[in-house]
């Protein structure tokens, strides 16, 4: 199911493949990009080895224990279902098939009997646990709308669960729709060539996105810069002009290390105009959190604050219970356009230039300056677990960091603090602000969670080049507004927690206003 969508001449005698050759006759790409032809792999070159291959499955196999069971079931029960379900409950029947999983052990059937087999397994299931605990896949349309239509249908006739290529095996990023709401939306391999600063990240593209890896190599004769970061020393590597070698599942640490550094150099120390402009109206950095107290006096993030929880809310009487809140530069709260209580509202205004009242206003990314006071927010604290595979890095489990706050009066008539995203985000990477916070980092040697001596210590890649990729990356997309790229891909994604490595890299592109910029942003591929 590669998405290059490559066009192949296919050479037919006597009713057999022979042989298949690229076509030729791709549109010409615009002047400024190079042409997308030629393109093909080695796997579409030798697809008709697929169609004639002593291997290729054309009957049903099913594993030869379970068969052997289902027969011997269906001889004591008339009824499939009582059959199926006298195999569920006999633990040792269950243990007999389920313990050869891997080992191969497959014999021919046919789809009668098989077809019986399943539709048993699944009255059966949906008996004894209910609908939802069916799941199934079936091809996206763009594969085959048939297959697609059929399996998607049945599933929801049954009230089964629908999984997507982004749970059956993590093609996809989960870390997309939960970022944007949205399925993953990334440039044609074309744009890569319009970037200034690529990294290539878990993306083997050579091997992986074959007819498009011209566009990768072609971009470096205009200057650009490419970064590999690979455990392994994989053909992309060879490609790029620094590689970076995190030890295996490590990468979210290497994000946040990054962060850090981009977070400290380009928004504290000497603040980037565009990265700060894009922040304050392209994210949801200076929307307001409300604070939840804990036991020991501090505070936890909870729910963004909204209009209907303010008295009168703030004068929104159309869905305020969906409309986030904010402060200006000027102090005053306010309730920007753009939230999705605007969004389906019943003027529909989707505008995130200005607020409400139809004034333009400037948001406040921090509250620093404008607070009521100083609170100790609690963050977890996950890289100091032991794990046989990983290092890990002795902090406590829960590190309070100090935030600035305002004090808010709810409709209900009790006071709220309240924090923004930014200054949350900032906190969670351990940035020293001056507020007397014993758990940040002052300095990046620090061996204190996100810095990047931390990071050196979990993902075994030398600090100085955190440092200098980071600031590079940065550095290109503040001079170029947003032409710094990640490419990523299933490498990365096909580890536990890989929302979090994913986060980490999404992060980092948002830091430096990428994300929908041509040449810059994320471009996710297998």
């Amino acid at each position: 199911n590669c998405t290059g969508s490559c066009s192949w001449k296919i050479y037919v005698k006597n009713g057999l493949v022979t042989w298949e050759i690229q076509q030729t006759d791709y549109p010409r790409t615009r002047p400024d990009l190079p042409n997308h032809e030629p393109r093909g792999c080695p796997r579409g070159a030798s697809y008709s080895w697929y169609l004639y291959s002593a291997n290729r499955l054309k009957y049903p196999l099913i594993r030869k224990r379970l068969i052997e069971l289902w027969r011997e079931a269906l001889k004591q029960h008339s009824d499939p279902v009582l059959a199926w379900a006298s195999i569920m409950n006999d633990p040792q029947k269950c243990l007999s098939y389920k313990q050869v999983r891997g080992r191969g052990g497959f014999i021919r059937s046919n789809w009668q009997e098989l077809n019986q087999l399943i539709a048993a397994a699944n009255v059966w299931t949906i008996k004894t646990y209910g609908p939802d605990r069916v799941a199934g896949f079936s091809p996206i349309p763009a594969m085959s709308m048939v297959s697609y239509a059929a399996g998607t249908r049945y599933l929801s006739l049954l009230g089964g669960t629908c999984l997507s290529f982004y749970d059956w095996y993590c093609d996809l990023p989960p870390a997309s729709p939960m970022t944007w709401g949205e399925q993953t939306d990334v440039p044609e391999s074309a744009d890569w060539y319009n970037s200034s600063y690529i990294i290539a990240w878990g993306s083997n593209v050579p091997q992986t996105r074959t007819p498009d890896a011209h566009f990768f190599t072609e971009v470096r004769y205009k200057g650009t810069k490419t970064i590999a970061i690979t455990p392994d020393y994989s053909e992309v590597a060879k490609l790029c002009d620094q590689w970076l070698a995190p030890k295996q599942g490590t990468d979210s640490a290497l994000a946040m290390a990054m962060g850090h550094v981009i977070l400290k150099e380009f928004h504290l120390d000497n603040p980037s105009d565009y990265f700060i402009n894009y922040c304050r109206r392209y994210s949801d950095m200076p929307m307001l959190v409300m604070l939840e107290p804990r036991d020991d006096g501090s505070y936890v993030p909870g729910r963004m604050i909204r209009a209907s929880d303010l008295v009168d809310g703030l004068g929104e009487s159309n869905n305020p219970q969906w409309k986030t809140v904010a402060v200006n530069t000027a102090g005053e709260l306010v309730v920007p356009n753009g939230s999705i209580g605007f969004r389906w509202g019943e003027k529909g205004k989707w505008n995130l230039e200005s607020i409400a009242a139809g004034t333009e206003t400037e948001l406040s990314l921090t509250l620093l300056g404008q607070h009521d006071a100083v609170a100790g927010v609690a963050f977890p604290y996950f890289g100091g677990i032991e794990n046989p595979h990983f290092r890990s890095v002795k902090h406590n489990p829960v590190l309070v960091r100090q935030l600035p706050v305002k004090n808010l009066t709810l409709v209900d008539g009790n006071t709220c603090p309240v924090v923004s995203v930014y200054d949350l985000v900032l906190a969670n990477y351990g940035l020293d602000r001056g507020l007397e916070d014993e758990n940040s980092a002052k300095d990046y040697a620090e061996i204190k969670p996100y810095t990047p001596a931390w990071g050196e210590q979990i993902t075994g890649v030398p600090r100085q080049y955190i440092e200098t990729i980071a600031r590079e990356f940065a550095d290109t997309a503040h001079k170029t507004h947003g032409r710094s790229m990640i490419i990523l891909g299933a490498g990365v994604n096909h580890w536990y927690h890989m929302d979090m490595n994913y986060r980490g890299m999404i992060n980092m592109l948002i830091f430096c206003g990428c994300v929908g910029q041509s040449g810059g942003g994320w471009a996710h591929y297998v």
